[in-house]
C-alpha cells in the first residue's frame, strides 16, 4: 500500500501553476506608485510653502506693506479673484460650444482626410506660446474689435454689460476672455474628440438602424456616452484659463475694480496677471502678499478640479461605458 504525504504545497490544486509576477510588472507597478507618491508630495510641499509664506501678509497691521497700502488683504485680493473667475467663465462659455461642435464635426461628420487635417490644425494651437497669443490679442485682435464694441453699445447698450463708454483701444475683459477661449480650445476639442470616438459602434449603428438621423444618433448615443468626458475637458480648459498669465497681462491694465461690464476701458484683472506685474518691484511683505494671492488662486483651482471630479463621478453611473 502506497502512502501519501501532505505538505504546504498540497493545498494548491494540481494543474494550477504558482502565480509569479514578472520583473517588468514589478518595475511598472513600482514606478507608477512612485510617480503617484511624488505628485502628492509635490502638491503638499507647494501648499505648505504657500501657506507659510502667506502668513505675514495676513497680519492686521498693513501700514508697512507697499502693495496693500493700508488695506486688508481680503479687500485687496477680492477684485482680482473676481476678475479671474469672470474672465475664465466668459472664456469657458464661449469655447465650450465651439469645442464640442468642432469635435463632433471631426469625429462624425467630416471625411477622414479633412478630419485628420482639422485635428492637426487644432492640436497645433496648443503649441503656440501664451505670450504670442497675448501679443496677438493686444496688438491685432483688440483694435479689430473696437467697431464691434461700438455696435454693441449702440444697439445693446440697454443691457448693463454693454452699457457705458466702449473702449477706444479694444483692451477689455471681453477681449481677454476671447483670447483665453482661443487658448483653451485645443485641449477641450482634443478631449471631446477622443471621447466621441470611444462611443460604442453598436450604439450608433443601432440608432441608425432604428431610423434615427445622424443628429438624432449623436444626441441619443454619442452625447450621453461622452457627457462626463465633456465635463472633464471643460474643467481642464477652465483650469488653463484660471492660471493664464501673459495673455491677460498684455491685454488688460492692472486695475483692482469689480465690474460686470464687458466693453468699458476700465476692467478687472486676474490674480496671475497682478502677480506678474507687481512681483518685479515687490519686496519685504509685498512678496508675501503676492504669494498669498497665489495661495488664493491655488485654492480656487483646487476647488474647480474637486467640483469637476464630483460631477464626473456623479454622472459615471449613467455613462454609456457602464
Amino acid at each position: 500500500m502506497s502512502t501519501t504525504t501532505t505538505g504546504p504545497d498540497t493545498t494548491r490544486s494540481a494543474g494550477t501553476p504558482p502565480k509569479l509576477r514578472r520583473r517588468g510588472d514589478l518595475v511598472f507597478s513600482g514606478t507608477a506608485l512612485a510617480a503617484g507618491i511624488i505628485i502628492l508630495v509635490t502638491l503638499a510641499a507647494v501648499a505648505l510653502f504657500l501657506i507659510v509664506q502667506s502668513i505675514p501678509a495676513l497680519s492686521a497691521d498693513t501700514s508697512g506693506n507697499h502693495i496693500l497700502e493700508g488695506q486688508s488683504f481680503l479687500s485687496w485680493v477680492w477684485p482680482f479673484v473676481f476678475g479671474t473667475l469672470w474672465s475664465s467663465f466668459i472664456a469657458l462659455v464661449i469655447a465650450a460650444p465651439i469645442a464640442i461642435g468642432i469635435a463632433l464635426f471631426i469625429s462624425h461628420y467630416a471625411p477622414r482626410r479633412l478630419a485628420g487635417f482639422l485635428g492637426y490644425i487644432i492640436d497645433l494651437l496648443a503649441a503656440v506660446p501664451s505670450v504670442v497669443f497675448g501679443l496677438w490679442g493686444a496688438l491685432t485682435f483688440a483694435p479689430m474689435l473696437v467697431p464691434f464694441y461700438k455696435w454693441l453699445n449702440e444697439n445693446l447698450g440697454w443691457i448693463p454689460i454693454f452699457s457705458g463708454t466702449p473702449s477706444g483701444t479694444g483692451k477689455t475683459i471681453l477681449t481677454a476672455s476671447l483670447v483665453l477661449a482661443v487658448m483653451i480650445l485645443p485641449i477641450m476639442t482634443a478631449i471631446c474628440r477622443e471621447v466621441f470616438l470611444q462611443t460604442p459602434k453598436l450604439h450608433e449603428e443601432a440608432a441608425l438602424a432604428l431610423g434615427a438621423t445622424r443628429w438624432e444618433m449623436v444626441r441619443m448615443a454619442v452625447l450621453p456616452f461622452a457627457r462626463s468626458g465633456m465635463v472633464s475637458g471643460a474643467m481642464l480648459g477652465l483650469g488653463r484659463a484660471l492660471g493664464e498669465t501673459m495673455a491677460v497681462t498684455l491685454v488688460l491694465s492692472p486695475l483692482g475694480i469689480i465690474t460686470f461690464n464687458l466693453i468699458n476701458p476700465e476692467n478687472p484683472t486676474t490674480i496671475p496677471a497682478i502677480i506678474a506685474l507687481r512681483f518685479p518691484e515687490a519686496h519685504d511683505e509685498g512678496v508675501n502678499t503676492l504669494i498669498a494671492a497665489g495661495l488664493i488662486l491655488f485654492i480656487v483651482t483646487f476647488a474647480v478640479n474637486f467640483v469637476a471630479r464630483w460631477i464626473v463621478s456623479r454622472r459615471a453611473e449613467f455613462s454609456g461605458a457602464n
